[in-house]
């Protein structure tokens, strides 16, 4: 593929290729020359040779060609009639530079003692890494200095917009009974509410629930479909007021069709409970919770469908509503209250986050804004409603928005609990450096012209909301990488410092980019780079999420981004978290949590 003017700036110090055959008397012009960016691949798949001897694309621009040459072969001295001069390079500090991740990198920062801040970074295969040095203070300003209007804003005290309090009640035990309550601290189900669930919808055949306690998880259990916190409104409507949030207790969805196939797309996280979750990460049960486990069949052939999924769903939800009835009036003991404000910070810079969610349809979907905290009933499916952006605030996610019923591989699944408790969301919404407006929902289509489509609808949000800087996620890869990348290029076409996070590693590897993918953070937790069939492996954790904010303020600084090296390389990771003083990633192995 021959190169551009533009890029050929980007790349004169690199090795001179002909893209295809050249015939003597060629003005070697950028049209003759192959992409730099592709060499890695092309040796690997033995497609070309570079030689020691060969020219930089700067020494032979202008040159005359000087016999027939056949493509992909390095340009040597004597192919062409003068070799140009190289210009001068400017000396500049250099940075440490170390790979996160195959396809996507992540920044940290340190003091050096020549009393500037050192950043490492990572990167992948085929996108920029970062380095740079800033002077000390600067960052701890935040981003507001990069742009002279921003730097002339008047920075004011914070404008709360909305508060919701989240009543954490802990709960000691669970178990079937004859009736559904919540007593001294146990909660207690109907074993026969299973009789009126399935009538929720007719393609759920039959339901099954039993209680899993943490000593007793080494058991056998279908692909999780999804983790499920109890919470209920209290005061107020979704992200204001008072919700109250069970601790201690989860539910656990489980799903087959009737001839026992697993409800699952990418992987089926099926096996032993305890080597099949990632218990502690957002998404998944914590370590001391009781599982309340729901094990539906579906009508068969419908697994993989739309409806097959959501049956199950609402089936689960209609169990849980019930519990949350009784949640509302007990009085039990509340070991934490949680406020979270969603306000304005003037004068700082303006961030959104943009979380893209599956929504090719089949069993990717998700339930937006439910009536209840991580519900189902009175929300809206994001494929019905086009896939459009969606900006909510971060305390209607915070508050369980999102009811998650994708059906993708089981490691980079978010599941519904993980949307209540985002580190994401989280950490921006905390971080007094930056100024919070929103958090986008967009749906993945499946077909590439609706993708193209709804991510314009994006670019027109992003310019509706004068924003500074741009965060955006996706779970899953593959298909729904093409508008993630489309995504990361509507923010940097428009001058918006982007930060991509992502699952990449190995198996994940982005099929396309653009120039603005060139900041990227890794999610993958697996020892060889695998989609790994361990429900909420690789997914976005609090250490993700601070590597993720940090690498978004020092863009917004203007940071420049330089090419990194090939391979991803987990313990850059775990190095960039030593750094930053968070605890360094557990890789797991195949099928074993360390």
């Amino acid at each position: 593929m021959s190169l551009t003017n533009e890029q050929v700036q980007a790349h004169l110090k690199d090795p001179a290729v002909f893209c295809c055959r050249t015939e003597k008397g060629t003005k070697i012009s950028s049209a003759d020359l192959e992409d730099p960016s592709l060499f890695p691949d092309m040796v690997d798949a033995g497609l070309i040779e570079l030689s020691d001897d060969g020219l930089t694309i700067e020494q032979v621009l202008g040159s005359v060609l000087q016999e027939d040459a056949d493509a992909l072969i390095s340009i040597t001295k004597d192919m062409i009639d003068k070799v140009q001069e190289p210009s001068a390079e400017k000396e500049e500090p250099k940075a440490e530079v170390k790979e996160e991740a195959n396809n996507v990198s992540s920044i940290v920062p340190t003091v050096g003692g020549s009393g500037m801040i050192r950043i490492e970074i990572g990167k992948a295969e085929k996108f920029d890494g970062l380095k740079v040095e800033v002077p000390v203070g600067v960052a701890a300003q935040g981003a507001q200095a990069a742009a002279p209007a921003q730097a002339a804003a008047e920075i004011g005290e914070k404008k709360v917009i909305h508060k919701l309090t989240k009543k954490h009640i802990k709960i000691n035990d669970a178990k079937l009974g004859d009736k559904t309550s919540i007593e001294n601290g146990v909660i207690t189900i109907d074993k026969n509410i299973v009789k009126e669930a399935v009538k929720e919808d007719v393609l759920v055949k039959s339901l099954e629930l039993d209680v899993i306690h943490p000593d007793n998880r080494h058991i056998e259990t279908e692909t999780i479909m999804d983790v499920v916190p109890i919470a209920t409104k209290i005061e107020g409507n979704l992200g204001e007021g008072v919700t109250k949030i069970v601790d201690g207790v989860v539910f656990m969805l489980t799903g087959v069709d009737e001839d026992g196939v697993q409800i699952h797309e990418f992987g089926s996280s099926e096996g032993y409970l305890d080597e099949q979750m990632f218990f502690g990460h957002p998404g998944c049960a914590d370590e001391g919770d009781i599982i309340i486990r729901c094990h539906a069949v579906v009508e068969r052939l419908t697994g993989m469908t739309r409806p097959g999924p959501l049956a199950a769903h609402k089936c689960q939800d209609y169990i849980i509503q019930a519990v949350r009835e009784e949640l509302k009036d007990y009085e039990g003991e509340v070991v934490k209250e949680e406020l979270c404000e969603d306000v304005r910070r003037p004068g700082r810079p303006r961030i959104l986050l943009v979380k893209e969610i599956m929504g090719q349809g089949a069993m990717h979907d998700n339930c937006l804004c439910p009536s209840e905290p991580c519900g189902v009933a009175g929300g809206r499916m994001n494929v019905d409603l086009g896939n459009v952006p969606l900006v909510l605030n971060s305390n209607e996610i915070r508050d369980g928005a999102v009811h998650a019923l994708t059906c993708i591989g089981p490691a980079t699944k978010e599941m519904t609990r993980h949307y209540i408790r985002e580190p994401l969301i989280e950490g921006l919404a905390e971080d007094e450096e930056l100024d919070l407006v929103g958090v986008c929902l967009v749906g993945s289509p499946q077909v590439n012209d609706e993708k193209m489509w709804v991510s314009e609808r994006l670019g027109s949000t992003l310019d509706a909301l004068s924003l500074d800087g741009v965060i955006i996620t996706t779970e899953g890869f593959g298909n729904n990488h093409i508008d993630f990348v489309e995504h990361i290029g509507q923010a940097g076409k428009r001058g918006i410092p982007v930060v991509g996070v992502s699952f990449c590693a190995y198996q994940g590897q982005l099929v396309v980019g653009n120039e603005h993918a060139d900041a990227m953070v890794e999610e993958n937790l697996d020892a060889g780079g695998f989609e790994n069939d361990i429900a909420g492996c690789n997914c976005i954790t609090p250490e993700v999420a601070a590597r993720a904010i940090q690498m978004l303020k020092n863009k917004i600084e203007g940071v420049e981004i330089l090419p990194a090296e090939k391979k991803w390389n987990h313990d850059v990771i775990n190095e960039n978290n030593k750094i930053m003083g968070l605890p360094v990633s557990e890789l797991v192995e195949s099928g074993t949590i360390h």
